[in-house]
């Protein structure tokens, strides 16, 4: 195909703004897919992606449309995640496009995501579509929405497209603007090779299937190939194009998206935002922007039956098959017994993996509260990283601790800037700046540690402005401070899967909750248990589970009052030697309390 015939673009939206749908439409329109094979959401080919109304795994799919000129031009969409915890994987699709179509709800607006997924595009210099979709909603506002869309980014409203992806309404005029404004793909098929790789998923059968864009060169499927970053060689079992099916084809040139069937057996050996090169005539540096992918939070998942454990670790070790991000390593706590500690890219990942654990391999899992990476160093003067609240050292060993703050910003209605502030600041958040959109919104920036959002901080948000604000976040940079690890002691036994990292100022406090919650969810025992938050050997806060008492003198009627007292002192002797050997059980709800420690 003729270069100049090639348009490569992504769609640019919050979550539920209707990307997939238009994606949908397009499809439909060019005539890719029949009205036989449609279905709703085409490219969202996970359940979980369908239930959430966010896309999680990123797509492509080549589209072949006859213009109003007459030329027929080949249009390669590329699906980006719709999630803050994705941001890199955005990036790497954005790079391997040319133009974006920016979509924006008529009845909600610009929000937080579709503004930080907006600037990144004008940074890589993309050519921005700006369309409002939902106008058939009895609620879409287009006038008001085009204006805050003038406003904020200078574009004129006559150049806004305004659509409804439900229905069609328009779609024809979003494919002759992809056409007449996206500009076509530099580069030359005659150069060495240099293929982005934007995404990719395993196949039992082909292996790691790469998702590529052709910036350099020509990709034959008999080249012998090579990856940049780790100088892995490979020999392609088959390139393709996405029709949206994974369609083979002998030939690949500069410009165009395809795919590569390696044949690896891992993904982390064909990373995302990787530059594949031919290994007979390699290019002499790969393309910028990779990084290798980094776990933000880190939790530990444990089969609720110890038996599960090997079945935990196939399911897991199959998962990481599609989702290179997903990091994890055996571990055992006294609590819980044999685990793993996972990394992920944030809690919305964590969620999506959990639920994958449980629906896709039917398994039942205590997940312990989620941490992020801290940063010791020692008295000393060595240094460490730690993302389990067990592996802090003594105080006396420490001589600062380091952890990641976060750049958020909020989209809120004006009337609500007074929750937000409150909401934040409570949480160590430090105020940057505020800025007016409009009379009715408004954009607030924060500094915030990352753990402080890490559980219900967007739960809060969205209650306490009705569902209104939207949020993003990036990653600032890791900062001292003055924290301290809240153990938890039940019957002067620690549980380690209890412990957490608390800001000094706020351990007291904090201790006090999760005792208060603990007294509620295990159950009683027949001797008293006694529940204790402790800071090294001090302790904080403590409750007791009062014991369960067994009548004793149901029976014993009348007689001797020397009857019962013996009675009662072989129950007394009896409890104390119970509580000398016996075991507390604590159930999975106990663990969920430390994640909703703020519900007070």
């Amino acid at each position: 195909m003729d270069p100049n015939h090639i348009r490569n673009f992504c769609i640019i939206a919050h979550i539920d703004h209707g990307k997939s749908t238009l994606a949908d439409r397009l499809l439909e329109h060019t005539g890719t897919l029949t009205a036989r094979e449609m279905t709703s959401q085409v490219l969202d080919t996970m359940d979980l992606e369908r239930e959430k109304g966010v896309t999680i795994k990123a797509s492509a799919v080549r589209m072949a449309h006859t213009a109003q000129n007459g030329e027929t031009y080949e249009l390669n969409l590329i699906d980006t995640p719709g999630h803050v915890d994705f941001n890199y994987e955005v990036s790497r699709a954005l790079n391997a496009c040319e133009g974006a179509l920016l979509v924006v709800d008529a009845s909600q607006g610009i929000e937080a995501q579709t503004l930080a997924n907006l600037y990144m595009a004008i940074e890589q210099g993309l050519t921005i579509i700006p369309i409002i979709n939902k106008i058939d909603l009895a609620s879409a506002h287009p006038e008001s929405v085009a204006r805050e869309l003038e406003d904020l980014f200078g574009f004129d409203q006559a150049e806004i497209i305004q659509v409804s992806a439900k229905d069609g309404t328009n779609v024809a005029q979003v494919l002759e603007a992809i056409v007449r404004q996206i500009p076509p793909p530099q580069g030359d098929p005659a150069r060495p090779l240099q293929a982005l790789i934007f995404d990719s998923h395993y196949d039992s059968y082909k292996g790691v299937v790469a998702y590529v864009r052709l910036r350099e060169g020509t990709l034959d499927s008999r080249a012998p190939l090579l990856m940049m970053s780790n100088s892995v060689p490979l020999e392609p079992i088959e390139i393709g194009i996405f029709a949206p099916q994974m369609k083979p084809i002998k030939q690949l040139t500069a410009g165009e998206v395809g795919y590569v069937a390696s044949g690896l057996k891992t993904v982390k050996d064909c990373s995302v935002g990787d530059t594949l090169t031919t290994g007979a005539r390699p290019a002499r540096e790969p393309l910028p922007g990779y990084r290798p992918a980094k776990p933000m939070v880190f939790a530990g998942f444990y089969p609720s039956e110890g038996e599960d454990y090997s079945l935990l670790r196939d399911a897991l070790e199959k998962l990481q098959l599609n989702d290179a991000a997903l990091f994890y390593e055996p571990e055992t706590s006294q609590a819980l017994g044999f685990g793993f500690r996972c990394g992920f890219l944030g809690l919305f990942h964590m969620e999506i993996v959990q639920e994958r654990l449980e629906r896709e391999y039917g398994l039942d899992i205590v997940a312990t509260a989620p941490s992020v990476e801290y940063r010791i160093v020692r008295t000393s003067g060595a240094e460490t990283t730690i993302d389990n609240p067990v592996d802090l050292p003594p105080e006396t060993e420490i001589a600062e601790i380091a952890e990641p703050w976060m750049t958020l910003s909020i989209f809120t209605p004006a009337e609500y800037i007074g929750q937000v502030m409150e909401l934040t600041t409570t949480r160590r958040g430090i105020f940057q700046n505020m800025e007016y959109l409009d009379t009715l919104r408004v954009l607030i920036s924060f500094h915030i540690p990352l753990t402080e959002i890490l559980v219900d901080y967007f739960d809060k948000l969205k209650s306490s402005t009705r569902g209104y604000a939207s949020m993003d976040y990036a990653f600032l940079h890791y900062q001292p401070a003055d924290l301290v690890r809240l153990d938890v002691l039940v019957n002067q036994q620690p549980v380690d899967a209890l412990s957490i990292i608390v800001h000094r100022d706020q351990a007291f406090h904090k201790g006090q909750l999760l005792v208060s919650r603990l007294k509620r969810v295990i159950p009683r025992q027949q001797y008293q248990v006694p529940i204790q938050a402790t800071i090294g050997k001090r302790v904080v806060s403590r409750a007791n589970i009062k014991a369960l008492r067994k009548d004793v003198l149901a029976k014993c009627y009348g007689g001797d009052v020397s009857r019962k007292r013996k009675l009662l002192e072989k129950q007394k002797a009896g409890k104390k030697r119970l509580k000398m050997i016996g075991q507390i059980s604590i159930p999975q709800e106990a663990f969920m309390s430390v994640l909703r420690l703020e519900d007070e």
